[in-house]
């Protein structure tokens, strides 16, 4: 008798990474944010060329060590360590900063807390609780050709987090191209449209999107 293999129900942090990567193309400089973000670095296609940068000032970014490969010296922006390849090079904060600002980084895969209808994206801070700072958010999304955020649909209370308008201080506004949660995958041709459903996770229903999200997209 064949055992019963269970059929999981949306896409893992993992898979949500591996569904973010579809999106490189051959050639892109892309920057990763903190979060589940870091793991497209390792479902980069074979075959692909794609340079990742660091906002704390390393270009050509690896994939994560094994721990017998752990250089404690290499770190990312969310202070993970993280590997170097043949090609990867070093710089300060303001070059790095300078090639965001500039333009020059083609896509960027950030995480999100709160994403609005309009693509309004909230994703640094929490009122009332201890944070780090801000980092380079602000200068990606206003600094970067395309923005992918990549965030569980709904909050551990269950909230959605796909809404009508943020209610956490703001990252930006108007800058979100495309939201891949753990149930769906959201994209707008450009600023002015509304965001399209356009896949669902394996097990997820549209009628389940539905309910779980209050934002206003198409079908």
């Amino acid at each position: 008798m064949m055992a019963t293999q269970l059929q999981t129900k949306g896409w893992t942090r993992n898979q949500m990474a591996a569904r973010a990567a579809k999106e490189l193309r051959d050639g892109y400089y892309v920057n990763l944010g903190i979060g589940i973000p870091t793991l497209v670095a390792n479902n980069i296609p074979a075959g692909m060329t794609v340079t990742l940068q660091s906002e704390n000032g390393m270009l050509g970014i690896g994939p994560f060590p094994y721990e017998d490969e752990v250089d404690p010296d290499l770190i990312n922006a969310g202070k993970q360590t993280i590997s170097e390849l043949p090609q990867s090079s070093y710089f300060d904060s303001a070059q790095s900063f300078a090639m965001i600002r500039g333009g020059h980084i083609d896509l960027a895969v950030l995480g999100g807390m709160e994403v609005s209808q309009d693509g309004d994206l909230a994703n640094w801070m929490v009122p009332g609780k201890m944070i780090k700072g801000m980092g380079g958010a602000m200068d990606l999304v206003a600094g970067v050709k395309k923005i992918i955020v990549v965030m569980e649909h709904t909050s551990k209370n269950g909230d959605a987090k796909f809404i009508p308008e943020c209610t956490l201080p703001l990252t930006g506004k108007n800058v979100v191209d495309m939201i891949i949660t753990d149930l769906a995958v959201f994209q707008r041709p450009d600023h002015e449209s509304p965001f399209k459903l356009i896949e669902l996770a394996p097990g997820v229903t549209a009628q389940e999107v539905r309910e779980k999200t209050t934002a206003q997209y198409t079908e």
